[in-house]
Formats: C-alpha cells, sequence, structure tokens
C-alpha cells in the first residue's frame, strides 16, 4: 500500500467533473498519504440500513486492504492537509520540506466520498492529517467529515480515523461514535528515540488518545448490553520499523504490553521509507526493510492467535527475528525437544506449535480424530503443509525422519527457500514458424 494514487481514472467518469483546484488537491493529499500502513478494515460488519446509503460487508479502488477473512476491499486513502506545525524527521510532510501543500474543506471531503462510492470505486474512507494550528482544531475536523457522512449523508461503509496525539478526551470519543475504527500512529517505540526524532512529541501524547479509545470501548461494550445499536470502538497503533536502532525484542514488547488490554484490535509495522535523505539522525537504506516487516507481522499473529509468549520468539540471546524463515518454524528448529509430536494425541494447545499446521487445520485434527486415526494424507486434506510439518511430528503411518534424527541445521536446510533461478533472455527463443 505505498503506491501512489491514480486521479486520472476518477476524471475520465463524463458524470463526475472535479473542478481543476479539487483535482490537485486530490493528488498532493493522496501522494501524501500513501506512506500511512493501517489500513485495514478487519472486524467490521456495518450493514446497509433502509434509506441508508453503502455498508462495508461486501472493486477496483485507489488504495487495496484486506478483512479478515481475506476479501480485498478498496479505500479511498487520504490526508485532510498535509500541512503541519511538526519537525518529525521520518516524516515527508515535516513543516521544515518544501513540498506541494493542500488542504479539503470538510465538504469538499466528504463530497469526494459520497460520489466515489456511489460509481463503485471506493468502499470506505481513511483519513489521517498533519496537525495545524493545534491537536484540538485537527482533530475536530476530522470528525466533522465522519460525522457528516453518518449523519447528512446516512454513509454506512467503513471509516478509518486517525486520532491526533494531543486531541481531547472529549474529540476522540466523538470520533469513535461515528468511525468503524480509530487508530494511533505510536511512531517509534522507545521514549529515548522517539524525542530525539521527534522533538515536540512524548509518548503520554501519542498513548492517551489509545487510553480515551479503550475506555470508550469498554463503556460502548457495556451500552451494547442495553442497547442493540450501540456505537462499537476498534483501535489500532503503527509502529515504524528501521528507523531507529530497537531490536525486534523492544518492538513486540511493546505490542505485547499494547494485547494485554483487551481493547486493542492490532498493531501495524511500516517498514521505514527514507523520504528525508538529507536528515543525518536517520538511517540512509535504499530501499524499506519489508522482510523484517513481514517477520514482525508473523510473529505479531503467533503472539495473538497461537499463545506464544515474546521471550519464546525474541530474547537476549536472540534479539532479532530469523529473516530467513518465519517465526514459528525459528522457534521449533531452537527447541527440538518439544518435537516429535504424535497429531493424534496431542493438545490443541500443542498442535498450534507445529511448524506448518495453523489454528484451522489444528482444530480440523482435534475434532477428526475422535473418528479415525490421522496419517499423512488426511493431514494433507486439512490443510496442513506437509513439507514443513513431516519433520515435527508422528501421525498413523511410519514416521519419516524427525528433527532427532536429521537435526535442526539440516532441517533448516531442507526448509530456507530455494533461490529463484534468474533467466537470461537472450537464453529465451520464440519459433512461430507453424
Amino acid at each position: 500500500m505505498h503506491g501512489s494514487v491514480r486521479v486520472t481514472n476518477f476524471v475520465c467518469d463524463k458524470s463526475f467533473r472535479m473542478n481543476e483546484q479539487v483535482i490537485h488537491k486530490l493528488k498532493v493529499l493522496a501522494e501524501s498519504a500513501k506512506y500511512d500502513v493501517s489500513c485495514a478494515s478487519s472486524g467490521t460488519s456495518r450493514r446497509n440500513i433502509k434509506g441508508g446509503l453503502g455498508n462495508t460487508v461486501s472493486g477496483w479502488g485507489i488504495c487495496h486492504s484486506f478483512s479478515e477473512d481475506g476479501r480485498c476491499i478498496s479505500l479511498l486513502k487520504i490526508m485532510l492537509t498535509n500541512y503541519c506545525i511538526y519537525d518529525c524527521a521520518y516524516c515527508i510532510n515535516r513543516i521544515s520540506n518544501d513540498i506541494p501543500r493542500a488542504t479539503l474543506s470538510v465538504s469538499e471531503l466528504v463530497e469526494l466520498t459520497i460520489e466515489f462510492y456511489r460509481r463503485n470505486y471506493i468502499e470506505g474512507l481513511f483519513l489521517s492529517s498533519g496537525v495545524v494550528r493545534n491537536p484540538d482544531y485537527t482533530m475536530e475536523r476530522l470528525v466533522r467529515v465522519a460525522k457528516d457522512l453518518r449523519e447528512v449523508h446516512r454513509f454506512n461503509g467503513y471509516i478509518h480515523l486517525k486520532s491526533i496525539p494531543g486531541a481531547s478526551e472529549e474529540l476522540v470519543r466523538e470520533a469513535g461514535r461515528y468511525a468503524d475504527r480509530l487508530s494511533v500512529n505510536l511512531e517509534i517505540p522507545t521514549e529515548e528515540n522517539l524525542k530525539r526524532l521527534a522533538p515536540e512529541k512524548d509518548h503520554r501524547s501519542v498513548y492517551q488518545p489509545m487510553r480515551y479509545i479503550q475506555q470508550g470501548i469498554l463503556e460502548s461494550s457495556e451500552e451494547r448490553k442495553k442497547y442493540r445499536y450501540a456505537p462499537r470502538f476498534a483501535p489500532a497503533g503503527q509502529m515504524i520499523v528501521g528507523a531507529t536502532s530497537e531490536t525486534d525484542k523492544d518492538i513486540l514488547n511493546v505490542s505485547s504490553s499494547l494485547y494485554q488490554h483487551p481493547t486493542m484490535k492490532r498493531v501495524y509495522y511500516s517498514g521505514y521509507i527514507s523520504v528525508n535523505t538529507y536528515d543525518k539522525r536517520l538511517p540512509a537504506l535504499k530501499q524499506p526493510p519489508l522482510v523484517r516487516e513481514n517477520r514482525l507481522y508473523q510473529a505479531d499473529w503467533l503472539l495473538r492467535y497461537y499463545q506464544f509468549k515474546v521471550d519464546e520468539l525474541v530474547n537476549d540471546d536472540v534479539p532479532d527475528l530469523d529473516l530467513e524463515i518465519d517465526p514459528k518454524l525459528s522457534w521449533a528448529l531452537r527447541h527440538p525437544e518439544f518435537f516429535p509430536v504424535n497429531i493424534n494425541t496431542a493438545d490443541y494447545e500443542v498442535l498450534l506449535r507445529v511448524p506448518g499446521i495453523g489454528t484451522r487445520s489444528a482444530k480440523l485434527i482435534v475434532a477428526s480424530r475422535r473418528f479415525s486415526r490421522i496419517g499423512f494424507y488426511e493431514l494433507k486434506k486439512m490443510g496442513a503443509v506437509i513439507k514443513k510439518a513431516q519433520y515435527f511430528i508422528t501421525c498413523n503411518e511410519l514416521p519419516e525422519k524427525t528433527i532427532h534424527e536429521l537435526g535442526s541445521t539440516t532441517v533448516r536446510k531442507l526448509l530456507l527457500p530455494k533461490p529463484k533461478k534468474v533467466i537470461d533472455e537472450r537464453q529465451l527463443t520464440l519459433d512461430f514458424s507453424e
């Protein structure tokens, strides 16, 4: 979701013409929003109502995101303004940067969202903003956009708002009444590095909106026990990866502490993109650390759904995740004493530790073995990745050589991804003689 937004597709529709000023603003603000990755609508089920417009239960669109069930959705991903009073080292919209600036009025943004939705360009809105004047002024305008969409236009599509650090509790709570998701940029995991790269910010101002959101969720859940249609709150946070010296252990410890609150939906990890190359406080990266970002998402998944603890994945001896293999396989190779696991007798929690077996296949295994013993063929039908799992299990067939016979080093070599062959274009010949 780092790609730029193509505006030309929208203005070619003769039934919908935007004036040149709005087109210019749209180009500038869509470009400024492209580095924000907290852009998923998982967990939302807002359906249409009689006389309403849109829903989040459904594409071609502006940017693509994915729901929890894997469905691809499209969102208008844009900033209200890219003017900002802050001078954060890692941000393209910092006040000291000489870049094109623009600001959409509340009415312009509301109209864009409605018109794009009516033409099936989008299924929802992802809205963030630079901070102008002060946090409350900016947050109040974001809330007005969501409120107008809901109450004036009866828009029932997905809305994701970025909460502004330092905004008042009153405004954050009001935003929660209209948005399907509120997220907060945690920016940098540690206070020390945040103050170094973003002197005007501190963790208190960053975490305060999250506490407001969490309190709103608790109150909302109580309301929903009495009133069926009370509003929902769904918070998320985002951290930049690779801009500072924090290890994966530092980052995952922050995520784990956030997940201790039952109200936290998820944490996003954004690989640092070197946009301000002149700032010597930042590392000179030729490309974003996308593999590291991917490994952090995999580890995050293990924390949330596989009952792993942070110190099992990373610790003082191994502070960073293995970039060559996924975190679950890495843990298994470091703990051969845990294996092999007997598929026909192991508990569900034990099955989750086996590389190649996910939550769905583990549930199917537990349910199916009550009726018959399970072998490799049945495992494959249940969705298990036999190529990985075979070295860590025993089942109803003669066991293959497991990690005990082969050793961790050999299993690692067998499971490492094969390097892709580079094909020389000069060797490719096509014969059309026939």
